[in-house]
């Protein structure tokens, strides 16, 4: 029966979810399912877009556990001392670290300047030009691109280390993870190349060398469903405590909604709260599902295709009633 269903789900990962490279299920601590599509193999490693955010989420809460931030209700601008406010902006002032980890700071534009972002030679000072405005902190607003890049920002200035650096001693390392370098891209080609390419060990940096916190990281299926089990563990990997389980209670709760669709939001994570759960969600179909009540958790790593099928309701249709 179990391999019927996995059958059906095989069948309509084919007509339905073909950009589909990597899935992983682990259940109760074990990998139950590992299958390749398209080409791609366990070794192949894929642009997880907005799952990099959760990443960094957990990063925060690393920094706080090693003393190198001690609130996320600082000021985004103590870290910033350098950074001269424009003539008559009275908001980014108040703008707090909890502010931007759960989505609920005001900006100034009206839809996502990407061309002007990818172009500039300092993303994080265009972030910090584009945050604040006539809107308020506290309200709901999703930032694909220009948010996150403050909060990478922030972790250099308090560490004392590129993220990348930082990420692959407290978090990837301990996880058996393998994050190779950088990398910066110097023409609009090179960008293109890298959202199909499925052999790049990499995370994006910025001009100025800062990692891009909202996108720019690949990884492995089998990587995205470690980083999993490490919040359903509750941040324990491998009987290594990586990050408070205080962080991750915090984190994957409700800390803020987006009303328009009616979605929680936890600190970079969103919150699932059919499953008591969470997922780390990517465009283009990457995710990390992370459901406590099955105690299971699926990875998918998607090549990139713009308007796909929800994997959410991908994985509640085929792959629960499976390992359940």
């Amino acid at each position: 029966m179990k391999r019927e269903k996995i059958g059906e789900m095989e069948a309509a990962i084919a007509a339905d979810y073909s950009n589909i490279a990597g899935m992983v299920v682990r259940k109760d601590g074990k990998t139950v399912y590992e299958n390749y599509f398209g080409g791609c193999t366990a070794e192949s490693r894929i642009h997880i877009f907005s799952v990099t955010k959760s990443i960094v989420s957990i990063l925060f809460g690393i920094a706080l556990d090693k003393g190198y931030l001690d609130s996320i209700d600082r000021k985004v601008l103590e870290f910033y001392p350098e950074y001269t406010v424009k003539r008559g902006e009275k908001t980014i002032q108040h703008i707090t670290i909890r502010d931007m980890l759960t989505m609920t700071a005001p900006y100034k534009y009206k839809s996502t300047p990407y061309t002007k972002y990818f172009t500039s030679p300092d993303w994080v000072k265009f972030s910090l030009d584009m945050l604040g405005g006539k809107g308020q902190p506290g309200v709901f607003r999703y930032a694909p691109l220009i948010g996150p890049d403050i909060l990478t920002g922030i972790l250099v200035k308090a560490t004392g280390r590129s993220v990348l650096d930082f990420a692959g001693e407290n978090l990837f390392s301990p996880l058996g993870i393998t994050v190779e370098r950088d990398i910066t891209f110097h023409r609009k080609e090179e960008q293109m190349a890298f959202y199909k390419a499925t052999d790049m060990s990499v995370w994006v940096a910025g001009p100025n060398g800062v990692n891009a916190g909202g996108w720019g990281l690949t990884l492995s299926a089998m990587d995205m469903a470690k980083i999993g089990e490490l919040i359903r563990n509750g941040g324990v990997y491998g009987g290594t405590p990586i990050v408070s389980e205080e962080w991750v209670r915090e984190s994957t709760s409700e800390q803020s909604r987006w009303k328009e669709r009616d979605l929680p939001y936890g600190y970079l994570w969103w919150v699932l709260a059919r499953e008591h759960g969470c997922a780390a969600i990517g465009d283009g179909g990457n995710i990390i599902y992370v459901n406590p009540d099955q105690n299971m958790v699926v990875a998918i790593a998607s090549r990139f295709q713009p308007r796909v099928k929800d994997r959410i309701e991908f994985i509640r249709k085929y792959v629960g009633p499976i390992f359940e």
